[in-house]
């Protein structure tokens, strides 16, 4: 999979890609990510990017010249990718995009800078818009960064073992269970005795409560579209009924 970042800051790119999992998926040919320079495509002596808005106002507008032109050249080595943009004015982000996403076979992140893009570019150029939440940053690349994180993570071979992220919190629509590794008791707390069973289907149910725990406890929003059997809205029944919930099967 092609992930092509068009930005101002193309340095902001290097370590992030670098390192850990994405360095050796990358080194592997796992996938391929390029940052590119907007400027690259911009014309006269100054390449300049951005001018101030028509009808007033504070701060300068990416003009839409330069993107077309570097969308256009990326279309041509990768004609497939879809055009994304980061903006505080997208969707927001979620497990069920990156999941969608990876599908693709190419990526092109829009990273604005200032004011943001002239509106021209949004329509005809972009084929989603993408926001990591309700606050705003100095640019895109940050999101773009944090969006391929969580798209290429989900190609294979990236990851160690592909069930990895089949545990992930949000990967069945509920926040993942609690990890325990050793030492068995730490400063007073010890792992759940279940753990330590050997039972594995105890183990399972443990684990599937924990989930619908945590959910309920801090995102019960998800619980409205996580996909929910009998026995998990049963058991989401006992914690609405009491405050103190069992925590190992019996």
């Amino acid at each position: 999979m092609i992930f092509d970042i068009l930005t101002l800051f193309p340095e902001m790119c290097s370590s992030p890609l670098g390192a850990s999992i994405l360095g050796r998926a990358i080194e592997q040919n796992r996938l391929t990510v390029r940052a590119h320079n907007l400027r690259d495509w911009a014309l006269g002596r100054h390449q300049t990017t951005d001018d101030t808005p028509y009808g007033g106002g504070d701060g300068m507008v990416m003009k839409p010249e330069p993107v077309f032109r570097a969308v256009e050249a990326l279309k041509k080595v990768s004609p497939a990718s879809k055009v994304l943009l980061m903006t505080p004015q997208g969707q927001p982000f979620s497990q069920a995009h990156a999941r969608r996403l990876s599908g693709e076979s190419g990526l092109i992140f829009l990273c604005g800078r200032y004011e943001g893009f002239d509106e021209r570019i949004r329509q005809s150029m972009v084929d989603e818009e993408f926001s990591i939440g309700d606050f705003v940053l100095t640019g895109g690349e940050l999101p773009a960064l944090l969006m391929i994180d969580a798209i290429a993570r989900l190609l294979p071979g990236v990851l160690g073992r592909a069930s990895s992220a089949e545990t992930d919190s949000f990967s069945d629509g509920l926040l993942e269970y609690p990890q325990y590794t050793r030492p068995v008791e730490f400063e007073g707390q010890k792992v759940p005795d279940v753990l330590l069973s050997g039972d594995h289907g105890r183990i399972a149910q443990w684990r599937r409560q924990q989930q619908l725990l945590r959910t309920w406890q801090r995102r019960p929003d998800l619980l409205s579209t996580a996909p929910l059997t009998d026995e998990d809205r049963a058991f989401l029944e006992t914690c609405n009924r009491s405050d103190s919930v069992i925590i190992q099967p019996k």
